[in-house]
């Protein structure tokens, strides 16, 4: 079957992983897209047009992180990649912990579902496990596909998650500076092991964190408490853990975003993001304030033919 003269357009929302305590395994959806157009061409020639984040950036030729894995998965079902012309439209912040990378391996993975409807059969499953191969690991990529509050792990037979509703009150801020962090060098502030008794209060913070979200916002504060990783990477982002910090002491449950340096603030109401909204305003004016609802969604594919 001849593809040239497929349109398709994916909408991709951002993440936030990590959630506090739950540490490379929790990851949450929010209502802030980025969106794709692309289309299938005669030539073997590819065309990229990035507008906002990261125009005049990030490469607009195959070697764009998107066309990679548009790439990737054709060859993963043995089917050869057209030529493309595609047009990304990009809000997710890059370096943020907003999952921007999770969010554009998504999203060429599910053009590539959508480009090759009727000719391959993409499961759920082979979204996860191509979307995680390229990524490294599933806690952005679960709820960026599949949208809500995903527990995502990987055993012998590969990554899996499992979706969550999350309760109608949880309101998320997400406020996000103006300067970036490098997930990699987040991640290498992380000592090799930590004490016995960090780690179970981890765990019971996780634990209670799913009930919080899903049924109980009203023990967001305490659930979003965390030992593993959020002090060891304090000195790479003093303003970030301050704001941590200055959330925290007014009874806000605000964890770092994904590897940082934006941060997250889990209200249980409205009324409550509001007030943690105009903290923010006052003592940190170069942040910019997102008031997100969860998506419950995750990535869309339409094919236009």
């Amino acid at each position: 079957m001849n593809i040239v003269g497929r349109k398709v357009s994916v909408r991709v929302p951002a993440t936030s992983a990590n959630l506090g305590p739950g540490f490379d395994t929790l990851g949450m959806a929010l209502s802030y897209y980025d969106e794709l157009e692309v289309e299938a061409v005669a030539s073997n020639d590819v065309i990229v047009e990035v507008h906002g984040e990261g125009a005049g950036k990030v490469p607009t030729d195959e070697t764009n992180l998107v066309v990679k894995c548009i790439k990737h998965t054709f060859e993963h079902f043995g089917q050869k990649m057209p030529g493309l012309r595609i047009v990304a439209r990009n809000i997710i912040p890059h370096g943020r912990g907003m999952g921007s990378s999770g969010a554009a391996v998504v999203s060429g993975v599910v053009a590539a579902k959508g480009l090759l409807e009727g000719i391959v059969e993409i499961t759920h499953n082979d979204l996860l496990e191509i979307s995680t191969e390229l990524e490294g690991h599933p806690d952005n990529v679960a709820p960026a596909l599949f949208g809500g509050l995903n527990i995502a792990w990987e055993d012998d037979s590969g990554p899996h998650n499992k979706k969550l509703f999350v309760h109608r009150g949880v309101s998320p801020l997400e406020l996000v500076p103006d300067f970036e962090m490098s997930t990699a060098k987040a991640r290498s502030l992380q000592p090799e092991s930590v004490p016995h008794g960090d780690a179970v209060f981890n765990v019971s913070r996780s634990a209670l964190l799913v009930a919080a979200l899903t049924q109980s916002p009203e023990l967001l504060f305490a659930a979003t408490e965390d030992k593993l990783h959020q002090d060891y990477r304090a000195e790479a982002m003093p303003e970030t853990h301050a704001l941590v910090q200055l959330m925290r002491e007014n009874g806000h449950a605000a964890v770092v975003s994904g590897a940082g340096p934006s941060v997250l603030v889990l209200a249980s109401d409205p009324a409550e993001r509001l007030e943690a909204a105009k903290l923010a305003a006052e003592k940190y004016p170069n942040w910019r304030a997102l008031m997100l609802a969860v998506d419950f969604k995750g990535a869309t594919v339409a094919l236009h033919h």
